[in-house]
């Protein structure tokens, strides 16, 4: 499957641009915890397509994405011209802003700790990766409410596009129910 956005920098500077425009300064570890949920969650909306090329490994936080980490250490790269974001990515990352964007980095981490991928992970110990599948299956399950993580439908917001009399109308994408196969006995 294809990946929706070229680079995770591509994400960051969406994100940093994002906290600039509401004036807010965003801190290093909230925003690994915002690019970290947004794999997740993108993940559960679009049936397991990842969002963006990352990686995420435990620090004694939380999830980071090393390469992220590394390349954002002394503050933002001048050298780095971000790509466009396509519009389904940036509508979708605008909803993890205003769903998440709210947090602290505090409560950010100390909500998403408690969660299964990143608790395994940090169990094992420091540098450890958090698996894509690992992530996919707790935020796509009923599980992950019971842990404080909402589900995929409260985290999108619907798009609004305008119907052929010009009234604007919310629109989801279209998530088809998996089929269930009756075995024969």
């Amino acid at each position: 499957m294809p990946i929706a956005v070229k680079s995770c920098l591509d994400v960051v500077f969406w994100f940093n641009d994002q906290a600039l425009n509401d004036r807010e300064y965003l801190q290093p570890q909230k925003l690994h915890r915002l690019l970290y949920l947004a794999q997740a969650y993108y993940a559960v909306a679009f049936h397991g397509r990842k969002l963006m090329p990352a990686t995420f490994v435990t620090d004694a936080f939380g999830p980071v994405e090393p390469t992220v980490f590394h390349a954002f250490a002394y503050g933002r790269p001048n050298m780095i011209e971000p790509n466009r974001i396509p519009d389904p990515a940036a509508h979708f990352l605008d909803s993890i802003w205003r769903r998440f964007g709210q947090y602290t980095a505090d409560q950010l981490t100390k909500k998403i700790v408690e969660h299964a991928p990143v608790a395994l992970a940090m169990a094992t110990g420091v540098g450890e990766e958090i698996t894509f599948a690992e992530m996919l299956k707790f935020y796509g399950s009923e599980a992950a409410a019971r842990k404080g993580a909402p589900g995929v439908e409260n985290v999108l917001r619907p798009r609004v596009l305008r119907a052929q009399n010009g009234k604007p109308v919310s629109v989801t994408h279209w998530k088809p129910k998996m089929a269930t196969v009756k075995k024969d006995d």
